[in-house]
């Protein structure tokens, strides 16, 4: 599916400001889009919604592929729904240091608003008591094919101390019927409020997302292709990931080999799929994920397309990615079977790190824009693809992804020839003369002939390596950078972004 020129801001909520230590779907994320359409943009960035684990990541270490995350939910909204006291709305300590580099402390965030939350399902019980609420039980019922399972290992999560779920007594990692009754029936509390934050998230975000529709910006969502090894998704699914039939463990793990992040590869640790399996399904369990995440956004970035192609396959045990075979995938015949159940695919493709002729066929065959990166365009030379004049108009060009550092922080490490090499494509006769970095790798970005243009918000602001999201190269640490100043989007920084927008068509 090819797409009209347009641009953008690449934004995960959680990067919002907000009283609670962490951005959220309140009046924020509203003001966000407000921003967005005063300065001409048309497109919104996020990351996966999920439920995050281990370290936060929204790609390795999510509860639920389907699910969302109760961090984000508005504590405002429930208290102007009643759901919560206005004199119990606490919020957390204001963050010290500089408001542009804040940090979300994930410690101090989750028992502070989960202790509101569950505030507000007891109030939201107690009215379900009263009168029922259609909207809930309308919900409830039409997700009731994900849900199930996921508030029911939500709840034996909990229980189990958040042990994995192949830890767990026999005959529930195993999913025996009578097991999972006795404990669905045991667990109904647990699993009414983590249904209670399930319908609340997806509330919110249907008004936000709706509020941005209605003002032409679209939302670009992203789909992980793997999902977490502890997860709803694997326990009620185990036939489709090759897993060891005794332990459950992880037969096989998902990473890519030694590239520009890492010398030993990226070893991610999720389990990969059985691909026969899924096709003896007509990829079903796939094209429910699709359809679901069209629920919640207009756009879908497939994060690691080239899994689809081929994947790398490192062995369980192994403690980097050196030692993977690359593994046929499914190709075209995923791709067939999902736009014949679906219809046109509004699909942008994340076709980074080792691509190959055979990737660069199926991207094209059905049109799915591929990703340009400027930060990785100055290390070569002049036939470099990441280069402005080498784009196609299919494509999306980006100053940097989540994964990499905000173009300034790029900068500040970049060897003299990389700097040179900039400073002579931009005409300039050094790179002392470059005054801000960040705005002319946007400009750059804009007046390309790429159709989609995606700006990360830390470049809109100029702002360093500190406001980094994540260095793929570690794992503690990373997802945790926030602004906390509503200030800093502020009318100058709009105009500026509005004018080049116009200059530039998008």
């Amino acid at each position: 599916m090819t797409f009209q020129r347009a641009s953008g801001i690449l934004l995960h909520p959680t990067c919002l400001p907000g009283a609670h230590g962490i951005g959220d779907l309140g009046q924020h994320a509203y003001d966000f889009i407000d921003f967005l359409d005063r300065s001409g943009q048309k497109l919104w960035q996020i990351l996966p919604l999920g439920p995050t684990g281990y370290e936060h990541s929204p790609y390795i270490m999510n509860f639920s592929t389907f699910a969302g995350n109760p961090l984000m939910i508005s504590l405002e909204q429930l208290t102007h729904e009643g759901l919560i006291d206005p004199i119990n709305l606490n919020s957390l300590d204001a963050e010290a240091g500089d408001p542009l580099y804040a940090r979300v402390n994930f410690d101090q965030v989750i028992p502070h608003k989960y202790g509101l939350l569950r505030q507000a399902f007891d109030r939201f019980q107690d009215s379900l008591t009263q009168e029922g609420n259609a909207d809930y039980d309308r919900f409830c019922q039409e997700q009731s094919w994900w849900l199930d399972d996921f508030v029911l290992f939500m709840a034996l999560l909990e229980s189990h101390d958040y042990q994995p779920w192949n830890q767990w007594e026999p005959a529930i990692a195993r999913r025996e019927p009578e097991a999972l009754r006795q404990a669905a029936e045991s667990l109904q509390q647990p699993i009414q409020f983590h249904r209670f934050l399930q319908f609340k998230f997806f509330e919110q975000w249907a008004r936000l997302r709706a509020y941005a529709n209605e003002r032409n910006i679209s939302i670009v969502g992203d789909v992980s292709i793997y999902v977490c090894h502890n997860s709803s998704d694997v326990w009620a699914n185990p036939d489709i990931f090759k897993l060891d039939p005794e332990t459950f463990d992880p037969a096989f793990m998902a990473g890519v080999p030694p590239d520009y992040f890492s010398a030993t590869g990226q070893l991610w640790g999720n389990p990969v799929y059985d691909w026969e399996k899924l096709e003896q399904t007509g990829f079903a369990w796939w094209i429910d994920r699709f359809k679901a995440t069209l629920q919640y956004v207009d756009i879908v970035r497939v994060d690691h397309f080239r899994g689809f192609e081929a994947y790398w396959q490192v062995p369980g045990g192994e403690t980097t990615a050196m030692n993977g075979e690359w593994i046929k995938g499914p190709d075209a015949k995923f791709f067939e079977v999902l736009q014949a159940a679906i219809g046109s695919l509004p699909v942008m493709a994340e076709d980074l790190g080792v691509i190959t002729p055979e990737v660069e066929l199926l991207r094209d065959r059905f049109e799915f824009p591929g990703m340009r990166i400027l930060q990785f365009a100055f290390g070569g030379d002049s036939d470099n693809s990441y280069l402005p004049h080498n784009y196609v108009s299919n494509s999306v060009v980006y100053p940097g992804t989540h994964d990499n550092d905000t173009a300034i922080g790029w900068w500040n490490a970049a060897g003299e020839a990389e700097k040179h090499h900039v400073a002579q494509y931009l005409g300039y006769s050094s790179p002392d003369q470059i005054q801000e970095l960040s705005w002319e790798f946007i400009r750059l970005a804009l007046s390309s002939v790429a159709d989609l243009a995606v700006i990360p918000l830390q470049d809109v602001l100029s702002l360093d390596g500190r406001a980094r999201m994540n260095d793929p190269r570690y794992n503690d640490g990373q997802w945790r950078w926030r602004f906390t100043d509503p200030g800093a989007l502020n009318d100058a920084v709009s105009a500026r972004l509005a004018e080049m927008t116009w200059m530039y068509r998008r």
